[in-house]
């Protein structure tokens, strides 16, 4: 039987706690030795290491790691060729992707891209810049950000590219967006090698099913009632469902009972729509995946 054991990079630092919840989520106990760089995982066939998501995208390339997740950003700065295998939706804040933009002095000179010639800009996409800099045909100097890049402007750069998932730390370094030159989200990366392992392909796959269903279940709930069977259809008529609720009889004829899964943003509104037309014995609960 072909070995399905892989190593696999998780990303260290902002990303990390929201991707250890996701995988504990998705049915894996997983947890780090503080100063560990390996953390424990309760599946023999994972070997998990921590490391910057700015690495990631190159150890995969190498084959130092079987497959890794990190942001599309960092395997485009790294122009690394691996397999795109899935995409994870989520951040370390949100469920939604992050932008690359591009930032400058609310009150200053610069109004778009043409406007940094001869300017500098500071970054830590430096390959990402250069590239968005050539397609608008502008020379610019740009140099590379160790960290705290919102302060720089304008004393140490006229503008700079960030990172932002809301734009507030921009907002709150009075820098305003000029433009946007890419949304990154998480990705799921292997190694071309890997992938081409029957075993260690079967098992990242299986890893992606469990971590999909995870974020597909993020937002969402389950609810169960008990309903008149007359008054089916009118409860029917007002519940949001995944694809369709499921209905099943219980001892008494003149009762059914529907269970379903909806957005958890509007169970608030339908409960008590769902009480009037005649459900009773409401039940809302969590989930963990939803596999399609």
């Amino acid at each position: 039987m072909a070995s399905r054991k892989i190593v696999l990079g998780l990303p260290k630092g902002s990303l990390q706690e929201t991707t250890f919840k996701l995988f504990e989520k998705a049915g894996f106990r997983i947890r780090a030795r503080s100063r560990s760089y390996y953390p424990e995982i309760d599946d023999e066939e994972i070997q998990p290491i921590l490391m910057r998501a700015q690495e990631i995208a190159r150890y995969v390339e190498q084959g130092v790691l079987d497959a890794g997740l990190t942001g599309a950003d960092w395997i485009e700065e790294n122009n690394a060729k691996v397999v795109d295998v899935a995409d994870l939706i989520y951040s370390k804040e949100s469920m939604r992707p992050v932008r690359w933009v591009l930032a400058a002095p609310e009150n200053g000179k610069i109004k778009s891209v043409k406007d940094l010639e001869g300017k500098r800009v500071a970054t830590e996409v430096v390959n990402i810049t250069k590239k968005y800099l050539r397609k608008n045909g502008v020379k610019a100097d740009v140099e590379f950000s160790w960290g705290a890049t919102e302060v720089k402007p304008p004393l140490l750069a006229d503008a700079i590219v960030e990172v932002t998932e809301t734009g507030s730390s921009l907002r709150a370094n009075k820098l305003k967006i000029i433009d946007t030159l890419m949304e990154s989200n998480t990705k799921l990366i292997a190694n071309k090698k890997s992938w081409a392992d029957k075993g260690k392909k079967e098992k990242i796959r299986e890893i992606v099913m469990l971590l999909e269903g995870a974020l597909a279940a993020e937002e969402k709930v389950g609810l169960k009632m008990n309903v008149p069977c007359k008054k089916l259809d009118d409860v029917l008529k007002i519940l949001p469902a995944l694809n369709k609720p499921t209905i099943s009889s219980l001892s008494d004829c003149d009762w059914v009972a529907i269970e379903t899964v909806v957005d958890e943003r509007v169970v608030r509104e339908i409960i008590p729509e769902l009480k009037k037309k005649g459900a009773e014995g409401i039940i809302e609960y969590s989930l963990n995946k939803i596999i399609s």
